[in-house]
């Protein structure tokens, strides 16, 4: 992998991806690591860096629904549910919905729900695109730290080696807001 963050591009990203490595991209307020999905053996390496139990649960960010569809069970939503769900993608809304009972516990954790969203960055819809599948999302920073709102700050806090898409991020200053897909009941304010 190039030291040079410049040069780290979506294809070499991607290669990292299919060799079960764990990457750092800008999301819309900050920047995020992630992984294969479907690989146990990058979410454990995830999760071991970011000292994160695996009871926890994860977020899955994609460049459209039909990227989620594999991993949640959306035929309880409502029709009125539905377009208030799709009222807020793409865009900085993480909506819990039921998962797939195929769905690995390495993503769900202790919960029969996954947190999903589409993803409105530019970055990371054409990574998502490219790869051809939603990715693991959480904020890019080791426990006790503030996550990383830049390249640099993921090159200091998770050393010259650690694989980035450099970009900018979206500009929020609040990670996602997390609301129930079924209800709409507020989990976390953004």
């Amino acid at each position: 992998m190039k030291n040079d963050l410049s040069v780290t591009t979506i294809e070499e990203i991607i290669a990292l991806l299919n060799q079960q490595r764990v990457i750092a991209y800008p999301t819309e307020a900050v920047f995020g690591v992630g992984c294969d999905p479907d690989s146990e053996i990058a979410v454990g390496h995830l999760l071991m860096l970011k000292q994160r139990p695996v009871e926890k649960g994860l977020i899955l960010i994609a460049a459209n629904f039909e990227q989620l569809k594999p991993y949640i069970n959306d035929t309880a939503l409502t029709e009125v549910r539905r377009r208030a769900v799709f009222a807020c993608w793409p865009g900085p809304v993480t909506f819990v919905f039921p998962a797939r009972a195929t769905t690995p516990r390495w993503l769900t954790g202790r919960f029969d729900t996954l947190a999903v969203r589409v993803t409105a960055h530019p970055q990371v819809v054409a990574l998502c695109e490219a790869y051809g599948k939603p990715l693991v999302s959480t904020s890019a920073n080791l426990t006790g730290l503030p996550p990383c709102r830049t390249a640099q700050e993921v090159v200091s806090q998770f050393g010259l080696d650690f694989p980035v898409l450099p970009g900018e991020t979206g500009g929020r200053q609040n990670p996602s807001e997390i609301r129930d897909a079924l209800t709409g009941k507020l989990i976390r304010q953004g």
